[in-house]
């Protein structure tokens, strides 16, 4: 086998100045040692594969280096650093509190402590993972954290502060390590590519530097990995193979598909990918982180947030162009929604092509909404009128058959006034369209358009009534009001156990969740089984969102308290038996018995 050293520990960073990423913890560290403002304990916490450790191990081998740099730089030539480059440094420990985290692994380190560094001025403790320690550890290591000799300096490094118990640190000077963003991963891939002569593209890189989520070293084990697929020539194609990513192209076909509204196209892209073993719901993720990347790319001042390569970027620009914010944002909602039901879903399948004729229908949608209203003729409208108002009245009143026209107008005439008033445009006054000479013009007021009217503006008063109606609900309820409603309703119960057992359970209100608390699975039973408990306070409370929950409180148990047995003198045996068999006393008459003794 041959000497192969993965990328993560070939290319380690050896000075401040090759940290990746942590400017701000490499230059504080340099101007401490600068200015001697050196503490006796570090404690440093971040994600994982960001450079704590490394940084852990270029401040020790700093402190003892014999020839530092101008800039506080270890020189990586003497006999200390190359000891430590080594593992053979008796002046560095590095101790993983993952495997060693019992409190005789901390007295054995504590021991250490007493002994003065054989070479250079500080004896180093570097603990990894030390959020691993037990509780009896911790307070072992404290006295020692807190006052070590001159000579030693503790390093501590964790992934979760929150585990660290507060008098731990307390006693440290904490640095916080930020993920490492993609721009300054993917210029150290392209640096170590440089070094290793290999050929990779910038797109690939920049897959890497997203999959690895901003720890370096998962990077440096995906470039490694993707050099051993490809070898020397690293291509784009070869890197969404090889980590099963979904390729850019897709999203940008289908959003191009649904500005579109080509539903066919959309279903046979999505039909694709699933040919090729993506699930809808990876796709519909990916679909949506897409739609936020043009989101940003529309303005100028959210362009910084798009996390793309120069070509790729251009591309997000170009289809931000020809979508509207509208589209993206109704889109951007579908696909969240597809997303949180994606698990319900029976037919997942159908479930996400669902959502994408949903999302192909937006631009209709809103075509169809900003369209203005016809405008209706004048003529026309008192006509729509008089035609409603004759249709209510056909449906209230029955016509009479038979009459003449020449007296009283019915209602069959009133149709016929109808069209005569819209010729005329005039109201709905109607004259008799036969007279006699001698008789003079009577206008009478239709019976159809009075009732018709009249039932109308009932009609619109009702459901104007309807729609104010608001039935007036609280989000929060007090334990006072609770008590009260509850309290009424045991008074209503007919049976006495269900109403003892409602009394004495005690309640507790956390907003719209009351709480009750009995001392039995029995009551507990008994009051699950009232369904109309819930109802009944949810009516008296005006709180329709109002919950029950029963729990058994073992406090409000009754403790049966056994007496203990009395102890009897003879006396009182002689008392007890002849009150239970009277023929004792002739018996201690007879042969002169005496109880007392």
């Amino acid at each position: 086998m041959s000497n192969f050293i993965v990328s993560a520990r070939k290319y380690r960073p050896q000075r401040f100045d090759e940290v990746v990423g942590q400017k701000h913890v490499s230059q504080t560290l340099k101007n401490a040692l600068q200015s001697d403002h050196l503490a006796h304990a570090f404690l440093f916490c971040g994600p994982r594969g960001v450079g704590k450790t490394t940084c852990a191990r270029i401040l020790a081998k700093v402190l003892n280096c014999q020839n530092p740099t101008s800039d506080f730089e270890p020189c990586n030539t003497c006999d200390n650093c190359t000891s430590f480059s080594q593992n053979a440094s008796f002046n560095i420990t590095e101790l993983d509190a993952a495997s060693n985290n019992s409190v005789e692994h901390i007295r054995a380190l504590i021991e250490q402590v007493r002994f003065q560094p054989q070479q250079g001025k500080y004896k180093v403790f570097i603990i990894d993972e030390v959020h691993m320690l037990s509780q009896a550890a911790f307070n072992a290591f404290l006295k020692t954290l807190e006052e070590p000799p001159s000579y030693a300096i503790f390093i501590l490094a964790t992934t979760e502060k929150h585990k660290i118990i507060p008098t731990i640190l307390s006693r440290c000077q904490i640095f916080d390590f930020k993920r490492i963003q993609s721009p300054d991963t993917v210029a150290h891939l392209a640096d170590i590519c440089e070094q290793e002569q290999i050929q990779a593209d910038p797109d690939a890189l920049h897959i890497i530097a997203q999959k690895a989520d901003g720890a370096l070293r998962d990077a440096l084990s995906i470039f490694d990995r993707i050099v051993s697929f490809s070898g020397k020539n690293i291509s784009y194609e070869d890197v969404i193979t090889n980590l099963n990513v979904l390729d850019y192209d897709y999203f940008f076909r289908v959003v191009d598909a649904l500005l579109a509204e080509d539903i066919q196209q959309t279903l046979l892209i999505f039909d694709d990918i699933q040919r090729k073993g993506f699930d809808g719901d990876l796709f519909m993720t990916g679909l949506a982180q897409h739609l936020r990347n043009v989101l940003v790319c529309k303005d100028e001042q959210t362009l910084n947030l798009l996390d793309a390569s120069d070509s790729l970027r251009d591309r997000y620009r170009q289809q931000a162009k020809i979508c509207g914010s509208d589209f993206i944002l109704t889109c951007l909602n579908l696909a969240n929604e597809c997303d949180i039901n994606y698990k319900l879903a029976r037919n997942k399948r159908l479930h996400v092509e669902m959502s994408l004729i949903k999302m192909a229908s937006v631009g209709r949608a809103f075509r169809l909404a900003s369209m203005p209203a016809a405008p209706a003729a004048p003529e026309k409208k008192t006509a729509d009128v008089s035609d409603t108002t004759s249709e209510v009245a056909n449906v209230t009143d029955t016509p009479t058959v038979g009459a003449a026209p020449k007296q009283h107008p019915t209602q069959p005439e009133a149709s016929k006034d109808n069209s005569a008033a819209r010729q005329s445009n005039s109201s709905t006054s109607l004259s008799e369209p036969e007279q006699s000479p001698t008789a003079s013009p009577i206008e009478i007021q239709p019976k159809a358009n009075v009732l018709a009217k009249a039932d109308l503006g009932n009609l619109l008063a009702e459901l104007k009534a309807e729609g104010e109606q608001v039935t007036e609900t609280v989000d929060e309820v007090k334990l006072p009001e609770v008590q009260k409603a509850w309290d009424e309703y045991a008074a209503a119960v007919e049976r006495d156990s269900l109403r003892y057992q409602l009394q004495s359970a005690k309640l507790a209100v956390d907003k719209l969740t009351i709480t009750v608390k009995v001392g039995s699975s029995l009551v507990e039973g008994a009051i699950r089984e009232e369904h109309g408990l819930t109802d009944s306070l949810r009516e008296t409370l005006k709180a329709p969102d109002l919950m029950l929950k029963v729990e058994i409180d073992a406090s409000m148990r009754k403790k049966e308290v056994k007496a203990k047995p009395k102890t009897l003198n003879a006396r009182e045996k002689y008392i007890m038996m002849a009150e239970q068999n009277p023929a004792v006393k002739d018996l201690v008459k007879r042969f002169g018995l005496k109880p007392d003794e």
